[in-house]
């Protein structure tokens, strides 16, 4: 099930912390609760994702992109990601979620989001992102102009370079 209640507190939350900007990191201070776990038990592989959704609206909202977009009609997608798995987070655990726009490549935005749990990560996630309508995908350098930060073009980091150029060559079944 998705966290609902999870997401309005988040949202609530985001609206009392400070501004946020495109070179900021977000910072969630979360639990694993029983509703996060599986047979073993540990986070679920799958919860990690949903979880990692909180990070990024948490920075939008600061941001101020998410009610940019609500206001154009805009939603946000997602396009792929991949993560890398490095400790378990067992039931109960508190843990840190950080979430960091990295850049861009004028069609999306990478994030980089990083599961910390007693210092240690015990996850982290790259996710290529975006806006659309309910036509057509928005480049990411539009998003910016509108948003007026076209100026923004940090260097994707070459790990993402190569996650976005592996992406595109893997073929079908």
């Amino acid at each position: 099930m998705y966290p609902y209640l999870r997401v309005a507190r988040i949202l609530a939350r985001a609206a009392f912390k400070p501004r946020a900007g495109l070179d900021d990191v977000s910072e969630l201070a979360l639990r694993v609760w029983p509703s996060d776990i599986d047979t073993y038990p540990e986070m679920n592989n799958g919860r990690f994702w949903t979880i990692m959704d909180l990070g990024r609206y948490d920075l939008a909202f600061r941001m101020g992109l998410m009610q940019m977009a609500r206001r154009k009609g805009w939603y946000f997608v997602v396009a792929g990601g991949s993560i890398r798995y490095r400790r378990r987070l067992p039931p109960f655990a508190r843990f840190t979620l950080r979430t960091a726009l990295v850049g861009h490549d004028g069609r999306w935005f990478y994030f980089v989001q990083e599961f910390v749990h007693r210092g240690r990560i015990a996850a982290q996630a790259v996710i290529r992102a975006g806006l659309r309508t309910k036509t057509a995908a928005i480049p990411s350098v539009a998003v910016l102009k509108t948003f007026g930060r076209e100026d923004w073009a940090p260097p994707l980091p070459e790990w993402v370079k190569a996650w976005t150029a592996a992406e595109e060559t893997r073929p079908p079944l």
